[in-house]
């Protein structure tokens, strides 16, 4: 048990130098980095919600808001709102002043909290967003207690746009030796799919993708090459 904790805590260390180190130097909505625009697929599944009033949205894991402001600014006219959580003060921050920048603070309530212990009341959201973060839940128990909150947390004819990390490999680019991938939860591909088909039976699938990735980043200032398996699963809770 002690391993398993100690674990978590190294990946969530190794993660946060990661992220504070991107939210510190690249700025939001400028080229250089993954920052530079919301996910297409997020602002296209929004559309679906075209014009319609009060619209509560939830983005588990909303970093500085690369997908939470764009999405405020679509419903600011429609007395619509984003609950934003994450867990570190980097991205709340930095969520704050973006939010003031680009004059959507009235529309968004941020919630400094992990992800993995934030409480979804039931019927509460019409689309809840989750973008590469799922899978930095503590463990795969709570990642399933997450899912199952997020279920029991959507609307009728709610929409829940996932994108979740799976095989994920680390290898330093200098030497090609293999890492340990920091996700706390790193499933494979057919796993994590069966899981989410498997809490959202019944619901109407309206993307399903799996795209093969690789990035290059820093990790105690070597150069990694980060591979994965996105999955991009999005699917309607039928009314």
């Amino acid at each position: 048990m002690g391993e398993v904790i100690y674990r978590v805590q190294h990946i969530r260390h190794e993660e946060k130098l990661y992220h504070d180190h991107c939210y510190e130097n690249y700025k939001l909505f400028e080229q250089g980095s993954w920052l530079h625009r919301p996910v297409q697929t997020v602002m296209d599944m929004l559309s679906l919600f075209e014009n319609q009033k009060d619209l509560k949205v939830l983005d588990l894991g909303s970093g500085v808001g690369r997908n939470s402001i764009p999405v405020a600014q679509k419903i600011k006219n429609l007395n619509g709102q984003v609950v934003c959580v994450d867990f570190l003060e980097s991205a709340t921050s930095k969520l704050e002043q973006y939010a003031l920048e680009n004059h959507v603070e009235n529309e968004l309530k941020i919630v400094k909290e992990d992800i993995g212990e934030f409480d979804i009341l039931p019927g509460t959201f019409d689309y809840i967003v989750a973008v590469s973060s799922l899978e930095h839940v503590a463990s795969e128990e709570v990642f399933e207690r997450v899912l199952a909150r997020m279920v029991e947390g959507t609307k009728d004819k709610g929409i829940n746009c996932l994108i979740v990390n799976s095989e994920v490999a680390e290898t330093e680019i200098k030497t090609g030796k293999r890492l340990e991938a920091m996700m706390e939860v790193n499933l494979s591909t057919e796993n994590l799919l069966r899981k989410l088909k498997a809490y959202y039976k019944g619901w109407h699938v309206l993307k399903e993708l799996v795209k093969p990735l690789e990035y290059r980043i820093i990790r105690d200032d070597r150069q990694v090459s980060l591979k994965t398996n996105a999955i991009t699963f999005v699917v309607q809770r039928r009314g």
